[in-house]
């Protein structure tokens, strides 16, 4: 059993960090976790033309690897997962989507750090069409481009700022990590913080290997 787990952002220190906090998830009997960067992608997804630009490009690279038994789109944007879906008959999992139903599993309110403001209005419609606004506390922006929250010196104490925000000021009772490159920062922000801090991509990965391994 392959799970394939996809950054479809062209910057491999972020799909390093995401093989990092998957080891976790490796386990005797289980299914083979392989990273992938997409080579035709941005640096970073930033913005809904980067989105569009890597759709097709995704969905292609669904298609030729038929040998995976699931896929995780990981980008927080969850770009190409309907197109990905209708093109494979195995499940397709979207880091975003896969986070936030893991923080409603752990807490009533949840709270999401984004990259940058214009992440933001993405992010809320997408909320929006799930039907969760009624349990969102509030999402709030780091202000990082997707490198910096994979490799920045700063990253931590900007987390750490704004997850202070979120828990205090708005009440949130689990934390959502609005990109993957922000995923080596999740345990010392839970233990700074005290609740729950969600890699969404560890979040979609554990879906998939639940998925494939019940599977018949």
């Amino acid at each position: 059993m392959t799970i394939l787990v996809i950054n479809p952002n062209s910057n491999q220190a972020v799909t390093d960090g995401m093989a990092d906090a998957l080891q976790v998830l490796k386990i005797s009997g289980g299914p083979k976790i392989e990273c992938l960067t997409l080579a035709e992608g941005p640096f970073g997804v930033e913005s809904q033309a980067d989105i569009e630009a890597v759709t097709l490009p995704l969905c292609k690279l669904v298609t030729e690897r038929d040998d995976a038994d699931a896929y995780v789109i990981a980008c927080y944007s969850d770009p190409g997962l309907q197109v990905c879906r209708e093109a494979t008959p195995k499940p397709v999992f979207g880091i975003q989507e896969c986070g936030v139903l893991t923080a409603l599993a752990q807490g009533d309110r949840f709270g999401v750090i984004a990259l940058a403001n214009a992440s933001i209005k993405r992010h809320l419609r997408y909320l929006r069409q799930m039907g969760v606004m009624d349990r969102l506390a509030r999402e709030r922006a780091a202000n990082l481009s997707v490198h910096d929250s994979a490799t920045g010196t700063e990253t931590f104490a900007q987390l750490c700022e704004v997850g202070i925000e979120l828990r205090d000021l708005d009440g949130a009772e689990t934390i959502i990590l609005g990109c993957a490159g922000m995923a080596a920062h999740r345990i010392p922000l839970a233990e700074f913080l005290g609740i729950p801090v969600i890699d969404p991509v560890q979040a979609a990965t554990s879906m998939a290997m639940g998925a494939v391994m019940l599977k018949g």
